[in-house]
């Protein structure tokens, strides 16, 4: 027994040294990508004449963190990115104008259903919930804009940050983005040889 449970802690000992070994080199890369993604991001907001709306909104944070944190990660790829925040304010924007008298309604079936279209789709991206949620709760000039919130702030900002993640996560032999694991799966459960 004694054996047993020393051979449990040596086990655990080397699986918690693994987890928390920093890393130099990849965490110089992913500081850099979310540095640069979100910095962009910024000054594009900055430089817009028509300041109608911002150009950054808080679920470009959380997918920086997938971006360039968890390269490998399926949520992370780019059809995962761009159609996440894509259909998360697609359905945001649609419950907005179906339930305007109704925010907390509207708010929860908003996440909800962008969540199942994302599932649908194969696009799961977490911050893609955010972008719905964003486009019930957001102020009035964001609310304002409509559907035109799928394209400029949304559209618009995941497109930076996939031009931004597809420069820096390649840019070393350590990291490669986007991976083809998944389309390999797909292509092979199609066309079998």
């Amino acid at each position: 027994m004694r054996t047993k449970l020393r051979r449990h802690a040596r086990w655990l000992k080397a699986a918690v040294r693994q987890e928390t070994r920093f890393d130099y080199q990849e965490h110089f890369w992913t500081f850099l990508g979310a540095f640069a993604g979100i910095a962009l991001i910024g000054l594009l907001n900055r430089a817009r004449l028509p300041a109608d709306a911002p150009l950054l909104i808080g679920s470009f944070g959380a997918s920086a963190v997938l971006v360039y944190g968890a390269v490998n990660s399926p949520l992370a790829q780019p059809r995962n990115l761009l159609g996440g925040h894509v259909l998360g304010a697609f359905v945001g924007v649609t419950l907005h104008r179906w339930l305007p008298q109704e925010p907390w309604l509207a708010a929860a079936l908003a996440v909800a259903l962008s969540i199942v279209a994302m599932q649908i789709t194969q696009t799961l991206h977490p911050p893609g919930g955010a972008t719905a949620l964003i486009a019930v709760v957001g102020s009035p000039k964001l609310q304002a804009l409509g559907y035109g919130y799928v394209l400029m702030p949304v559209l618009a900002g995941a497109l930076v940050l996939l031009l931004v993640a597809l420069c820096v996560n390649n840019a070393t032999a350590t990291r490669r983005y986007p991976t083809h694991r998944h389309w390999y799966r797909v292509w092979k459960r199609r066309y079998p040889s």
